[in-house]
């Protein structure tokens, strides 16, 4: 580990030498400047990890050298020494940015001291930044997977509306889609990622709690409320709050939250004071919200103030182009991960992955990559290793080639009507037994329930209204 550099700036020769010999036998390096110029052309060249300052120096003041320093690297503390007891040095030097401030003559003791915390503020400064600057990368919304032009419109009003003033946002699609990580990508983005980022799942959380979640609580305000709490609406303050699962929200509290969008402000759980707050709620659903709005089930009121800008992520079986894109992506993540080399995956496993409907969508593509990269021990991931329900005569009729279980006829075949068919007979076969059915036609539940509700099919197999969309 090298050894942390002072750059100590005094005109007189004597106190530098005696701020050396104390600082090098406390195992500092340290570089010496006499005059304003010497230590700006120092700090530039060098850039030392703090410096001690003088106020007077015979070339120029030392708060105009500070400033200079704070424009260059703003993270280097600087701690001001002078002989003058001038209040106004202080308090300026403490304005543009200075750690700390000593008199002549130097307590040795102090300055050592002061010189510890400065180094430790430092660190963490560093780490914080370093975090921040990770996240923002992390959560890019350029880090979204997809080429497709569904994705490519997301993006571009992710982007748009990330910098805009919008305090309400939602984004809605089914589960495994991305909502969170879109809603990341709003906050990160925008000119409130340096402060909170609070996550909250409506659906996790029971109505009395979820209140003292988000509004905190006075002290007695009730039995075991025996000192105050912040609520989620007061630590995320200049921040953005992000509601996932929004849609189970019980009323009552939709109308307090309403209250919150309208005025910007809360009370606390038994408290009487109004409490401003400045936050952006993002929300997310898997469910319709305008239609359990109109159901009576979601208040119409909210649904309207939670949409003025609605984002809809598409499923993975509406973007099937990106599903080699992401298979990719995958691989890379996981060989780092797991310390593997699995240089791909063979063409019929890539083939069933772009032929599954996944009811899990991103989520489960995710998984399915991660089990088979676990279990993996060859140089690609082949078809046997996937964690998909589909049966072996199916994997078979693939062939290595990806061939067809079905031939068309010359005239051709109505796909929507075979497919229909199919689950139809399958659910008469199982007597209505939905797992059943699903393994007969090896897809999951999921997938099943899907396509029931897409071809207009009851648990009977009956066709009573059939679908066009």
């Amino acid at each position: 580990m090298r050894p942390r550099t002072v750059l100590v700036v005094d005109d007189e020769k004597l106190l530098r030498w005696s701020i050396r010999q104390k600082l090098e036998s406390a195992e500092y390096q340290v570089m010496e400047a006499a005059t304003a110029e010497e230590a700006i052309k120092l700090f530039k060249d060098h850039m030392p990890d703090l410096v001690t300052l003088d106020v007077r120096l015979p070339d120029g003041n030392g708060l105009k050298v500070l400033l200079e320093m704070k424009k260059e690297s703003p993270l280097v503390p600087v701690i001001m020494i002078t002989a003058y007891a001038a209040v106004d040095d202080a308090v300026k030097a403490l304005q543009i940015g200075a750690y700390d401030y000593l008199e002549k003559p130097i307590n040795f003791d102090r300055l050592l001291h002061s010189l510890g915390n400065a180094f430790e503020t430092s660190r963490l400064r560093t780490e914080v930044q370093r975090t921040e600057q990770e996240q923002e990368l992390t959560y890019s919304v350029e880090r979204i997977i997809g080429e497709s032009n569904a994705i490519r419109e997301i993006k571009k009003l992710a982007t748009t509306v990330a910098d805009s003033p919008a305090s309400t946002i939602l984004i809605q699609g089914e589960s495994g889609t991305g909502k969170d990580m879109v809603a990341k990508a709003l906050h990160y983005q925008s000119h409130r990622r340096r402060r909170p980022f609070m996550i909250l799942n409506c659906a996790a959380i029971p109505e009395q709690l979820l209140e003292n979640e988000l509004f905190g609580h006075e002290r007695g305000a009730f039995t075991d409320a025996k000192t105050m709490k912040k609520g989620l609406f007061e630590l995320a303050d200049g921040g953005s709050v992000f509601f996932d699962e929004i849609g189970e929200m019980h009323l009552n509290l939709q109308a307090k939250l309403l209250r919150v969008l309208e005025d910007q402000t809360f009370r606390r759980i038994g408290g009487i004071k109004d409490i401003q707050t400045d936050v952006r709620v993002i929300c997310a659903s898997n469910r319709d919200l305008e239609k359990i709005a109109e159901q009576g089930n979601f208040r119409q009121d909210l649904f309207y103030r939670l949409s003025i800008i609605p984002i809809d992520l598409p499923s993975l079986r509406e973007r099937r182009e990106d599903i080699d894109l992401l298979v990719d992506h995958f691989l890379k993540e996981y060989n780092l991960r797991f310390k593997k080399s699995v240089k791909g995956i063979t063409a019929k496993a890539r083939k069933i992955l772009n032929d599954y409907d996944w009811p899990g969508n991103v989520r489960e593509l995710k998984n399915a990559i991660e089990r088979a990269m676990i279990l993996q021990d060859q140089d690609h991931i082949d078809e046997g290793s996937l964690p998909l329900r589909i049966s072996e005569s199916r994997r078979e009729s693939l062939g290595p080639s990806g061939g067809s279980l079905l031939s068309i006829p010359p005239e051709g075949i109505d796909l929507y009507q075979v497919e229909r068919e199919l689950i139809r007979q399958a659910l008469i076969q199982s007597r209505g037994n939905q797992t059943q059915a699903s393994q007969l036609l090896s897809i999951t539940r999921d997938t099943l329930r899907y396509k029931m509700k897409k071809y207009g099919i009851d648990k009977s197999g009956q066709s009573p209204v059939l679908s066009d969309d």
